[in-house]
């Protein structure tokens, strides 16, 4: 295995320059975005699923267990409220962090989702990572009789008056679409000042930007577009951290990417290929009936899900934005995406659409077993 040791020599050796540091632990983590209907797989076996699925994380030494906020379709439908089902995950594990990937503030009133956030967090003793969307799907913002047109407002707003609510007393709250106060929230944060709080960027350059002038953390996704796009927002993401005072490398990203791992490469690529397809065809569906609307904050969205009807699947593995193949191609694979984006965590998405759950755990096995340990190992948290 010359070769691929020397490809592990040579990531670290890059975000080792990348971050003037000794060594950068590689973390890896799953991702559950449920893509799938009640005719395919009922809800109470998807959860029961994903929570076998989640202790499994705890126990084979994954970073975290991330859960989207969606509403209403196959696409992500199952999954209205991220705290309650990270709840159920708090009591079955003891060290994984519990990520909220993520919860969308132009849908929730802030005092209502501060306080949800901050049970969690005391729930699972400071184990939680809240993570905070515009959303994106049309049908969603008429259902809530929200304008598209509004989210960035109405995102940056609601993550503010969160942070105050977590860090001050007595607060006051006079803004555009919330006013309140004065108010405690209780109960307090477990962690001081506040959890860690990501923010989830797709393609706008404005969204990257902000994000790193405010000190967040970041999740991105690559499958939306080249990797040289996705380094280049990257890029300004930490240029405007460097800009607004925070250390080099002091941010975290996750990338959320789609696993199938199987001691068989034809079959792994096989089944992900069908998977995928209909991950695909559900996102695409749920844009269909607003192709032509085009909010002006989403500029390019419409053609951005539409072209990825046109990514096969083989096209995304040859770019490492999949991780699908033996344990030995899967280590490449993320060798190759940690080349092209310096010190990222993986997010893996490992049950997507209807798969069988025998797959989505020996996929779990497997990366822990075989592709982990090509990797520095996490500190101690």
């Amino acid at each position: 295995m010359p070769g691929r040791r020397a490809r592990v020599s040579r990531l670290v050796y890059i975000i080792r320059c990348i971050h003037g540091c000794l060594e950068v632990p590689v973390l890896a983590g799953i991702n559950f975005f449920p893509t799938v209907s009640p005719a395919e797989k009922p809800a109470v076996q998807f959860f029961d699923e994903c929570l076998e699925l989640s202790v499994l994380a705890d126990r084979l030494g994954y970073h975290s267990v991330k859960i989207v906020e969606h509403y209403f379709y196959p696409y992500g439908g199952y999954s209205p409220d991220p705290v309650t089902f990270l709840a159920a995950v708090a009591t079955r594990t003891e060290r994984v962090r519990l990520v909220t990937g993520a919860n969308v503030p132009a849908f929730n009133h802030p005092i209502k989702l501060a306080g949800q956030l901050a049970m969690l967090d005391n729930i699972c003793h400071g184990r939680l990572d809240v993570g905070f969307a515009r959303a994106f799907l049309p049908g969603e913002f008429e259902a809530f009789e929200i304008s598209m047109d509004s989210s960035r407002a109405r995102h940056q707003e609601g993550i503010a008056a969160i942070l105050r609510l977590w860090q001050e007393e007595e607060v006051v709250w006079d803004g555009t679409f919330h006013r309140f106060g004065p108010v405690t929230m209780l109960p307090r944060v477990y962690q001081q000042p506040t959890p860690p709080v990501f923010i989830a960027a797709t393609s706008t350059p404005e969204s990257f930007v902000w994000a790193g002038s405010q000190g967040f953390n970041l999740m991105f996704i690559p499958f939306t577009s080249t990797n040289e796009k996705v380094a280049e927002l990257l890029a300004l993401y930490r240029g405007a951290r460097l800009a607004a005072g925070y250390a080099p490398g002091s941010e975290r990203i996750q990338m959320g990417i789609h696993c199938f791992v199987d001691d068989d490469g034809d079959r792994a690529r096989r089944e992900a290929a069908e998977y995928y397809s209909d991950y695909v065809e559900k996102m695409v569906h749920t844009w269909e009936a607003y192709m032509t609307a085009r909010p002006e904050q989403y500029a390019g969205y419409a053609d951005m899900i539409a072209g990825m009807r046109k990514k096969s699947l083989a096209t995304l593995e040859e770019n490492a934005q999949v991780y699908v193949g033996t344990p030995g191609q899967v280590r490449e694979q993320v060798a190759a995406t940690f080349e092209v984006f310096g010190a990222v965590e993986p997010s893996m998405q490992i049950n997507f659409a209807a798969m069988p759950f025998a797959d989505a755990r020996r996929t779990m096995e497997l990366f822990a077993a075989e592709v982990m340990p090509a990797f520095p190992e996490p500190s101690a948290a």
